[in-house]
C-alpha cells in the first residue's frame, strides 16, 4: 500500500460507502475499529443529515474513516420520457396504496453545501461518485488536510481524476453492486463495463496514484488477486451489507444469500442510472422500459420502495448486490475483516510457495 493509505487503516480492506441507508456511523465505526476504512455515504441525505451522522461517527470511534459525495448531474433526461415511465408505473402506486414521487427532486444532492460542510470541518477521506470534482475543490481539500478518491469505471476517467489532482483513485468494475459510477451517463455504452481485474490493470498502465479496486470482491483471495494485479487496497461492499451493524433493511440482508434471487442485473428500473442489483419483479417488469434519466426515476420510485419495504415485499425493493452476493457471510464486522486478513494472508503465502526461486 502506498504509504497514504497504510497511514489511513492497517489493512488493505476499504467499506464501500453505499446509498440508501446501509453506510451509516455503526458499519463504519465497526469497520474503522477493526482496521479498515470505513465510509459514511453522504448520497441522499441532506448537508446537515450528513453532519450529524459524522458527529456521531466521531463519538463511535477514534479511527478514520471517509465520506462519500455524489457529484451534481446534468440535465439530461427527457420529460417525455420520464412521463411515459410515470404511467407505467401507476400499477405499481394502485398495488403499494402510495403516491409517486416528485421527480423534480433535487439534482444536485446539496453537493455545494456539502463540500462547504467537509472544508470547514475536515475528515480524513472524501470520496466522489458520478463525477470528478474540479481542480479548485480538491486542492482546497488537500490544503484541508483531507485524502481524496475519485470513484472511475475506465482508464480515461482515471486519468482525468490524476490531471484533477485527486490522491487516488477508486476502480469499480463492472461486478460491483450498485450503481456504476461512470463520469457520463451513456445509454450507448449500457452493459458494456469492463471486469475489474482488467480495468485495474488498464488503470495501472495509465496512472501513477494509488488504486482502491472495488467489485465484486468477497473473499480475501481476491483481494490478493487485486493487490497482485496493482490496487493499492480493496472496496468491499456487499460483504458488509449482510454484517448486523450494516442499516440495510433485513429483507435486503436476507435476499442476499436466498435462493429466490439466482443473479444480478444492470437496471436502470429504480434510478434511471444503471445499478447490478438482486432480479426480481421489478426489474423485470419494469428495466427494460426505464428511461434514463437519473435522479428523476430515482424520486419517482422513492415511495414505492419504501411501500414495498414496509410491506415486506421484496420483489418491489431495490436490492443492489454485487456479482458475488452468494458468498456473503453473516459475521460481525470484526469477525469478518479478521476472516478476510486471514484469506489475504492465505493466499499470499500460497503464491509464494508457487513462485519461482
Amino acid at each position: 500500500m502506498s504509504s497514504a493509505l497504510t497511514d489511513l487503516c492497517r489493512y488493505p480492506i476499504v467499506q464501500a460507502p453505499m446509498a440508501g441507508g446501509a453506510s451509516g456511523p455503526q458499519l463504519a465505526a465497526a469497520v474503522a475499529d477493526a482496521g479498515g476504512l470505513g465510509f459514511l455515504a453522504a448520497g441522499y441525505k441532506t448537508a446537515d443529515g450528513m453532519y450529524h451522522e459524522i458527529k456521531q461517527l466521531r463519538r463511535l470511534t477514534g479511527g478514520p474513516f471517509g465520506v462519500n459525495l455524489f457529484m451534481p448531474q446534468p440535465a439530461l433526461a427527457d420529460a417525455g420520457a420520464v412521463e411515459v415511465y410515470r404511467h407505467q408505473l401507476a400499477g405499481e402506486a394502485a398495488w403499494y396504496e402510495t403516491p409517486l414521487g416528485d421527480p423534480d427532486g433535487c439534482g444536485d444532492d446539496a453537493y455545494e453545501a456539502k463540500v462547504a460542510i467537509l472544508r470547514e470541518d475536515p475528515v480524513p477521506v472524501v470520496s466522489f461518485t458520478f463525477g470528478c470534482p474540479t481542480r479548485d475543490t480538491l486542492d482546497a481539500f488537500a490544503k484541508a488536510g483531507t485524502y481524496t478518491i475519485v470513484t472511475v469505471t475506465s482508464a480515461e476517467e482515471a486519468q482525468a481524476a490524476q490531471w484533477a489532482g485527486a490522491d487516488a483513485v477508486c476502480v469499480q468494475g463492472v461486478e460491483a453492486g450498485g450503481h456504476q459510477s461512470t463520469h457520463r451517463d451513456d445509454p450507448q455504452a449500457d452493459h458494456t463495463g469492463i471486469g475489474l481485474l482488467s480495468l485495474v490493470t488498464q488503470v495501472r498502465e495509465t496512472v501513477q496514484i494509488p488504486i482502491v479496486a472495488a467489485g465484486g470482491l468477497m473473499r480475501g483471495s481476491q483481494i490478493a488477486a487485486v493487490l497482485a494485479a496493482g490496487a493499492d487496497a480493496a472496496q468491499l461492499g456487499t460483504a458488509f451489507l449482510i454484517c448486523p451493524e450494516s442499516g440495510a433493511h433485513l429483507l435486503h440482508k436476507q435476499a442476499l444469500t436466498n435462493p429466490l434471487f439466482v443473479r444480478t442485473e444492470l437496471t436502470r428500473a429504480f434510478s434511471g442510472r444503471p445499478a447490478r442489483g438482486l432480479v426480481n419483479r421489478f426489474v423485470r417488469e419494469h428495466g427494460p422500459y426505464a428511461p434514463a434519466a437519473y435522479p428523476q426515476v430515482h424520486y419517482l420510485t422513492t415511495g414505492l420502495r419504501q411501500a414495498a419495504a414496509k410491506a415486506g415485499d421484496a420483489q418491489g425493493m431495490a436490492l443492489w448486490a454485487g456479482q458475488g452476493h452468494r458468498m456473503a457471510r453473516e459475521l460481525p464486522v470484526g469477525e469478518l475483516i479478521e476472516l478476510l486478513v486471514a484469506e489475504l494472508e492465505a493466499a499470499r503465502a500460497a503464491l509464494s510457495m508457487r513462485s519461482p526461486r
